[in-house]
């Protein structure tokens, strides 16, 4: 006879209690099959037929000494039941976990300011969203809330620094209501949206702003790259180099990249072009602007605005509540919707996302304006005579070149050269705010702990420079000489600027000095903020210069069809 499952005996008229089971499929994934014996007692002799009752079923009489001994009791029974249940509970809990819920969107019912997106409130003057009880009432009482911009927004547009964002990539300093992580989070719905993404990225911080887990926020939807702030590049700078350089390092993060724009949103220029492919790609789709925080969304927003309103009366009066603007990373506080488009659609201006790698992240809140150019970029080369170097010497008095010295960028970057040609040049692309001083490295240490809030800044001041962490992060470069007719490469510090590296100056022309380069290594030792990145990457074409020594790729039909093409 084959063994029977426990399944089998487990029914109301074979167990002490009533229960009932809810999946037996359960059970038998998770008890062994067992063989229960039982023994009942014969019939009484009479004239009527011997019947079994349900009484004796349930409780058979005890068995004598030596019997049955294979025979489970019933707390066996009750145990082997429970220990089912158990398990089929916790397959019930592991399955559950695995089914991931989806997002769910940002309500835009909430009544939220027009200039930040933080839900208005009455009650917390100094948060974000806070409106006066009675302004608040009024405008709720004539369905006008969408027209009230709260008190935070007010102080930021009169030029005051005030922070809310804190966490991972938040700021220091400053009142935080908000954490960078909830940020992140009021974006994870866009993945399972259907939406046409628009993308920023900072020309003058391009690896630091540029989002590299974009996929993780826009999912599989269709990205316009915008490339902005390219007014504040070099004078003389050739587009066409520079969209080229673009479209080159966007391919090799396999995005679902459309089209590559350069824009200025101060300008204007770029921007009809940026309009054009939103009407050309939007299909009736919700349109959303992405960046890191402090990319310049808002201020690519009003451009956008102000270009569509000359043939769109919808975008023409929504101009008149547009998002604020501000030089304080993370001003957008939440989404904001914006009616921009006839034909279907809401515009939407997303908080920035806030990365811990920039070195936004990690100075103090009112020495954020250091790091933001205000005009156009102009290198400063060392070796160079008219920098004067900390020593009070000259940078190219020094017959070895750059070897031996180091060179400080503010308070936040310290570059030890180790080991370059005599005719070696870096060139450093960032804010004018910071100062460069240059010294022998075996002064450097001695250097920065007097200079550092003097000379050195940021951090600024005697208070800020006390509680400053220090450099903490060291890399060391090994760069490789592979064109002396061209840099070798741009040292890119994140959230700040870049360094070009030129193996030989333009000065140099000696035979002697490019048979030595070709075949040589340059090696240099960065020194940033922990945990602030630093990039090696192919040289940004800027200046007159940049147009002659650049190349272009040669590029097989192939690329040429999937390669995303770039306006200007």
């Amino acid at each position: 006879m084959a063994p029977k499952t426990l399944s089998s005996f487990l029914s109301p008229f074979t167990l002490p209690y009533h229960l009932t089971i809810p999946n037996t499929k359960l059970l038998n994934l998770h008890s062994k099959s067992t063989l229960i014996l039982c023994r009942f007692s014969q019939p009484q002799k009479t004239h009527q037929k011997a019947t079994v009752s349900e009484t004796q079923l349930l409780d058979p009489p005890p068995e004598p000494d030596g019997t049955g001994a294979a025979a489970p009791t019933p707390g066996d029974r009750f145990l082997e039941r429970h220990r089912s249940f158990e398990a089929a509970k916790v397959l019930l809990k592991e399955k559950k976990k695995k089914k991931k819920e989806k997002p769910v969107k940002v309500s835009t019912n909430v009544a939220c300011c027009y200039g930040c997106g933080a839900p208005l409130q009455t009650s917390e003057p100094d948060a974000p969203g806070y409106s006066d009880p009675e302004t608040y009432a009024l405008k709720k009482k004539h369905h006008q809330l969408k027209t009230v911009i709260c008190g935070r927004c007010k102080l930021l547009s009169h030029g005051h620094m005030i922070t809310a964002v804190g966490g991972n990539g938040g700021y220091s300093g400053g009142k935080q209501f908000i954490m960078a992580e909830q940020l992140r989070e009021k974006l994870a719905h866009l993945r399972h949206e259907r939406a046409l993404i628009v993308k920023l990225v900072d020309i003058v911080d391009f690896n630091g702003s540029f989002l590299a887990r974009v996929r993780d926020l826009a999912g599989a939807n269709p990205i316009i790259l915008v490339i902005t702030k390219v007014d504040l590049l070099p004078k003389g700078t050739d587009f066409n180099c520079i969209g080229d350089w673009v479209v080159e390092a966007t391919a090799k993060k396999k995005l679902n990249v459309i089209s590559v724009h350069l824009t200025s949103s101060k300008s204007l220029v770029g921007v009809t072009g940026v309009a054009s492919e939103i009407q050309k790609e939007k299909k009736g789709r919700d349109v959303y602007v992405l960046g890191s925080a402090n990319v310049g969304k808002s201020a690519f927003i009003s451009a956008l605005l102000k270009m569509m309103a000359e043939n769109d009366p919808v975008a023409a009066s929504a101009q008149k509540y547009k998002p604020i603007q501000s030089a304080v990373p993370g001003t957008t506080l939440g989404p904001i919707q914006i009616n921009a488009f006839l034909g279907g659609g809401k515009l939407y201006d997303t908080p920035g996302v806030h990365l811990h790698h920039r070195q936004a992240a990690v100075v103090h809140s009112e020495d954020l304006p250091a790091l933001a150019p205000q005009s156009r970029l102009r290198g400063q080369s060392f070796p160079n005579s008219q920098v004067s170097s900390g020593n009070g010497t000259a940078g190219n008095d020094n017959s070895n070149g750059l070897n031996g010295y180091s060179i400080f960028w503010g308070g936040l970057v310290r570059v030890d050269v180790l080991k370059v040609l005599p005719e070696t040049r870096l060139t450093f692309y960032g804010p004018k705010s910071l100062q460069i001083h240059m010294v022998p490295s075996d002064k450097a240490d001695e250097f920065y702990q007097k200079e550092l809030g003097v000379l050195l800044t940021p951090p600024t001041g005697k208070q800020r420079a006390d509680e400053w962490r220090g450099l903490e992060t060291e890399r060391q470069l090994q760069i490789k000489i592979e064109d002396v007719e061209r840099p070798a490469c741009d040292v890119a510090i994140s959230g700040l600027g870049w360094i070009t590296v030129e193996p030989l100056c333009k000065s140099s022309t000696s035979s002697d000095s490019r048979t030595e380069a070709t075949a040589g290594e340059l090696h240099l030792a960065v020194h940033v903020p922990k945990p602030v990145e630093i990039f090696v990457r192919p040289p940004l074409p800027v200046g007159k210069s940049g147009a002659e020594w650049y190349q272009y790729r040669e590029l097989t039909e192939k690329e040429e069809e999937v390669r995303p093409k770039w306006h200007f």
